[in-house]
């Protein structure tokens, strides 16, 4: 499958919004970045449509267009029928006319094709008249049944889609005609892809409307002539079910939305299920919901308003194709998963921590339903360990309490009111607490000065290694006062510098019993030197500066 779905890597923030909206779970994560895993996604463009940080974006074929166009050849547009809500009731005519400007030959509506693929069905249910049929227009069901549900794709309807049938009819009438097909889907473009020889370029709503800004084209007003055709329901939830000629003894049932798509497939595959029509559109609303409409233009109830109307009651007269261009069958496309055995599986859930089920929290905060399906996308390559938020958590948790608990320094955490909130053992330790429930919730005022605390409170400033005699405690420390601000909190560090301070003042004592010796000594030389001055001459001033260059130095220590 074709790089349909594009990913700006840099505007990827790891919020995992994207696997956790992905029906099939088609999104790898390695590097820091969301990957799409192509041999499983079916471009349902979930992913597209929720990401808050617009990393994805769906590839534009404009230039393709505009290059089948400079060509000279005919370049015909079918445009689907959701059109009508997507461009706030600009009807068919006065898009013909826009799109004109751009260089198409012309514009018809792909509804013409929605026509032909109904009466087709009919005929299908007519012919097996007690079997279980799944409408086969949403290329998104379509691929979702061939990688992910196998065992439908009997039940999977063996005819075209509307807008392959469009183009076919398209090439028919004007045979060396390129066609462009415009809507609001992504899967459209894998669809065309694998008929290259039907369906030329696909463009979604917002890829013209980038053009028409381009080229300063403005949707006009124009008066379509009464004009009406009940397949332009198709787009709608139900669409294709109302316009059909529905058989008494078959039920008809329309199911929109991927999630509720794949439970019913889910159910169709137990068996037991006959004499049935299931209408599947992957997008809720069906493609008025599509993810290009859904990001930006979602107004379901006045969207199926406008079309609705729009449509109207008769419907298109177009000659349908013969009934084996309208055929096309669906094959198996498998996705190359592997599956864990139970051991692998226990080995990945207890590196994440879950190491008894009561661990397993399945809160989905990696995007995956179950700590268990996380664990098999781990074994899949799809995910790595630290996607789990409650595991990182506990991870980092463990490391903080790890360095409080060893630290030498004591550590106390108040609030804003002054409050305990936390005391590290470091610190019971250095104020000689028994334990920290006898402190936690009290006034700082009870264990230590508050003053410094109100001071940093009141400025802001931190205070860092700051000597404090705590008279209580008979110690002395290095005290470190840091606000957070974000947190509310304030957090004391104090480092015991007792043994320090004794040190240096036994230092003190040291020189200063030196100092009093050395003076002892000078003023005996002194008498010694006046008593025989005359034989020592100069050498009794040398002394004399000596000694006090040494009585210096001590003091200086």
């Amino acid at each position: 499958m074709a790089d349909y779905l594009q990913l700006k890597k840099s505007n990827c923030k790891n919020c995992y919004k994207c696997i956790r909206h992905c029906p099939v779970k088609s999104i790898r994560f390695s590097g820091n970045q969301a990957h799409i895993v192509s041999d499983e996604c079916i471009l349902c463009g979930q992913c597209f449509v929720v990401c808050p940080q617009d990393a994805k974006q769906i590839a534009d074929d404009t230039e393709k267009a505009k290059v089948l166009i400079d060509s000279g050849q005919k370049v015909i547009a079918s445009i689907a029928p959701s059109f009508i809500a997507n461009y706030d009731g600009i009807g068919i005519r006065a898009m013909e006319k826009a799109l004109k400007e751009l260089g198409f030959y012309g514009v018809e509506e792909t509804a013409i094709g929605a026509a032909m693929v109904k009466r087709e069905y009919e005929k299908l249910i007519k012919d097996n008249r007690q079997g279980l049929l799944i409408s086969s227009c949403c290329q998104t069901v379509n691929i979702l049944i061939e990688k992910h549900f196998p065992e439908a794709l009997p039940y999977l309807a063996q005819v075209v889609t509307p807008m392959q049938a469009h183009c076919m009819d398209i090439k028919q009438r004007y045979p060396e005609a390129k066609t462009v097909f415009i809507g609001p889907c992504l899967s459209k473009k894998d669809e065309a892809s694998r008929f290259p020889d039907i369906v030329d370029c696909v463009l979604t709503f917002e890829d013209l409307s980038n053009w028409l800004n381009e080229k300063n084209i403005v949707l006009e007003p124009v008066k379509d002539k009464g004009q009406k055709g009940k397949s332009r329901l198709f787009p709608t939830a139900g669409g294709i079910l109302e316009t059909m000629d529905q058989e008494k003894d078959h039920t008809y049932i329309a199911i929109d939305g991927i999630n509720d798509c794949i439970a019913a497939l889910n159910d169709i595959i137990k068996g037991g299920l006959t004499g049935c029509f299931i209408e599947m559109s992957a997008c809720s609303g069906s493609c008025i919901g599509g993810p290009v409409m859904e990001k930006y233009h979602h107004s379901p109830l006045r969207d199926y308003q406008i079309i609705k109307e729009y449509a109207g009651k008769d419907e298109f007269t177009r000659q349908s194709l013969p009934r084996a261009m309208m055929s096309k069958g669906h094959s198996f496309q498998g996705t190359g998963k592997q599956i864990p055995g139970r051991a692998d599986l226990e080995a990945i859930l207890r590196k994440m921590g879950k190491k008894k089920p009561e661990d397993e929290l399945n809160c989905g905060s990696c995007g995956y339903d179950t700590c268990r399906d996380k664990a098999v996308a781990v074994y899949q390559g799809k995910a790595d360990l630290t996607m789990c938020l409650p595991y990182l958590k506990d991870r980092a948790e463990s490391f903080s309490d790890n360095i409080i608990k060893n630290t030498p320094n004591g550590i106390v955490v108040l609030n804003e009111a002054l409050e305990v909130q936390q005391i590290n053992d470091s610190a019971l330790r250095l104020m000689n607490i028994r334990k920290s429930s006898d402190i936690l919730g009290e006034h700082v005022i009870s264990i230590l000065d508050p003053d410094d605390f109100l001071r940093v409170l009141e400025t802001g400033k931190n205070i860092s290694e700051q000597m404090v005699y705590l008279a209580e405690y008979g110690r002395y420390v290095g005290q470190t006062i840091i606000y957070d601000v974000k947190y509310h909190i304030l957090i004391c560090i104090m480092r015991d510098i007792t043994e320090e301070v004794n040190e240096r003042e036994k230092k003190k004592k040291v020189s200063r019993k030196t100092i009093e010796t050395t003076d002892r000594v000078v003023e005996k030389q002194m008498r010694v030197v006046q008593d025989i001055a005359f034989l020592l001459g100069e050498t009794a001033a040398e002394t004399k500066i000596a000694l006090t260059k040494l009585k210096e130095s001590l003091e200086d220590e």
